[in-house]
């Protein structure tokens, strides 16, 4: 029997290749769901990308319905109910394809997504048959409607509200949701609204009630070609039949899809960051400044290299998440009447990784499209290259779905939480560490593939439980109101779980096609481990600083240089031979 993995466990135990899913292991089925995809929005969607971005309702509605036709609106959805039923890697390689439609794959992604899938975890077996095979086929279109004009990140603040009738029969809806993707030519929304005024719910609210109107298009920076208007409710007459789930549950629905939502957006950044590498490389083969292609400029190709490794590093934290939620939810039978709260308790589970995945994964693409910038020079800035319209897409995704300052409170947040349920030992690794931490850490050799790298590893992790067992004597409860610190922590936290991700993908590459046929990985991850290091010691020197002073901030800081302990990499090297493999491919390589 395999071990089920703790969400958050990473930080305190030791992972296991074996145990985690990578873009090598996907099976002969899940490529050709890829390359149905990347036909679909290569063949059909790209041709007319131009009319798309031009905000044309009637060519997007038309190309979501081919896409229900090919099964990419199902892959979520049990097959009972006309969907594919697929795993989450599936689905994953979906979202991470469909990134080069730009808009097109906003307003396909926030329909499988966030706007289906409330009712594929927690609707009624009524209101699957009624609502998921118009949705799987794309005959109807969804929409999610949380945030309000006063209310964002604060999402509880909502004030929509819900007024059960006299009769009982329906709700009487009132309220207004803004930035509501899809709101232009959606059928049906999720809505969250508040019963009595108190109690969060969520609805299922169909266009052509009464009562429902849609405001104007939003003129945006980015994201040209989907649609983002106001939804407006005036005493909209929804059934009660349309309650989702329970009176008063809609926080576990909101949150729980949230999470999902999170961990689709890094997918869909993963794929925006290889098309940008390919573009960027193809770009500077081309582009010929003093007599020579200025990829023949090491400056260019460090660039190139660094992209490469961040996209590398994305794949690698995308796909083992992946694995970890598909664990997560296999067993669930979504025709249960237990079928809602086990789906909130199996999203949760994993709810710390996906918001290291947004993080990690829309600052790295933001990161790429800025350098994928900087290779065009001059024409990066002109909206003729695609690099541009990259540039201002990728924007968005740090603030969409809870943003990165909301992810990075959550992060450590919801793992002292579940320390303090007992669901983690992690005061008690702590604790254990602050007694070895006073004894003398020899200086060690290290010979083994990537034995340094790993060794690294542990020491991050302990690096954390330092950082973190401070913070949580210093402050104890009152921590949760220490936002930089909580940040501090976050950023421990993801380049911990990146750093692991990274290197157990190596080894198990390195397990399966030997040393010298995976050099790049192996050169990848040299670089990013040691990077990394780099930024921990920073974070960690910042983070006791703020906590002490004198002769106990001293000690500290000589405690932390003993974890950061290394022998450096030669990552001008290493960059150098990676960069060659990005040049003479002209896409992203592993």
């Amino acid at each position: 029997m395999v071990k089920k993995i703790v969400g958050g466990s990473f930080i305190i135990e030791e992972g296991d290749y074996n145990s985690i899913v990578t873009p090598e292991d996907f099976s002969e089925e899940q490529r050709m769901i890829a390359e149905t995809t990347k036909d679909f929005i290569e063949g059909e969607v790209l041709p007319q990308d131009e009319e798309i971005e031009k905000l044309n309702y009637e060519l997007t509605i038309q190309f979501l319905r081919k896409a229900g036709d090919l099964g990419l609106l199902g892959a979520d959805v049990p097959e009972q109910y006309e969907g594919l039923g697929l795993d989450k890697v599936s689905s994953t390689l979906i979202n991470e394809r469909l990134a080069k439609a730009s808009s097109f794959a906003l307003s396909l992604g926030a329909h499988v997504g966030i706007g289906s899938l409330p009712i594929v975890y927690f609707g009624t077996t009524e209101q699957k048959n009624n609502y998921l095979p118009d949705l799987a086929s794309g005959r109807k279109i969804a929409a999610y409607c949380l945030t309000e004009p006063s209310s964002g990140s604060d999402a509880l603040g909502a004030k929509a509200t819900a007024t059960l009738s006299e009769d009982g029969t329906h709700y009487l809806l009132n309220g207004t949701k803004q930035f509501i993707t899809n709101a232009g030519f959606a059928d049906i929304f999720i809505v969250y609204a508040k019963v009595n005024g108190t109690d969060f719910s969520t609805f299922i609210v169909e266009r052509t009630m009464e009562g429902v109107s849609i405001g104007p298009e939003e003129q945006k920076m980015g994201i040209k070609g989907s649609s983002t208007c106001p939804l407006i409710l005036e005493d909209v007459k929804v059934p009660v039949e349309n309650l989702l789930w329970e009176v008063g549950k809609g926080h576990l629905i909101a949150f729980n899809i949230l999470n999902i939502g999170r961990f689709k957006l890094a997918a869909g950044c993963l794929g925006a960051s290889k098309e940008t590498v390919e573009l960027a490389s193809k770009y500077a083969n081309e582009r010929q400044q003093f007599a020579q292609p200025i990829s023949s400029f090491s400056l260019i190709r460090k660039k190139l290299a660094e992209m490469n490794i961040k996209a590398y590093v994305l794949d690698s934290m995308v796909y083992r998440t992946a694995g970890l939620i598909d664990s997560s939810m296999k067993d669930i039978d979504f025709n249960s009447p237990e079928a809602g709260m086990a789906s909130a308790k199996a999203i949760a589970e994993y709810a710390i990784e996906c918001s290291i995945n947004k993080v990690f994964g829309s600052e790295t693409l933001d990161a790429l499209a800025d350098e994928g910038v900087q290779i065009h020079g001059g024409y990066g800035f002109i909206q003729e290259y695609k690099i541009e319209r990259i540039y201002r897409d990728s924007r968005i995704n740090r603030i969409f779905e809870g943003t990165n300052e909301i992810n990075r409170l959550l992060i450590p947040g919801t793992l002292i939480k579940r320390a303090m349920k007992g669901e983690l030992p992690l005061l008690q690794k702590a604790q254990a560490l602050q007694s070895e931490l006073l004894t003398l850490i020899p200086n060690r050799t290290f010979e083994g593939l990537l034995e340094q790298e790993h060794h690294l590893l542990s020491m991050a992790k302990n690096i954390f439980l330092m950082i973190g067992g401070l913070a949580v004597q210093t402050y104890q409860v009152k921590l949760e109101q220490e936002q930089e610190m909580l940040s501090y922590l976050a950023d421990i936290m993801i380049q911990v779980y990146a750093i692991e991700s990274v290197y157990l993908r190596t080894m198990k590459i390195v397990n399966t096609k030997g040393e010298e046929h995976s050099t790049n990985a192996i050169n990848m991850t040299k670089v990013f481990i040691h990077e990394s290091f780099e930024v921990l010691e920073s974070l960690g020197k910042n983070a006791l600083a703020f906590m002490a002073s004198g002769d106990t901030l001293q000690t500290q800081l000589s405690i932390l240089k003993k974890l950061s302990r290394r022998t450096p990499a030669n990552t001008i090297g290493l960059k150098r031979q990676i960069a060659e493999r990005v040049v003479k491919s002209e896409k992203y390589v592993v």
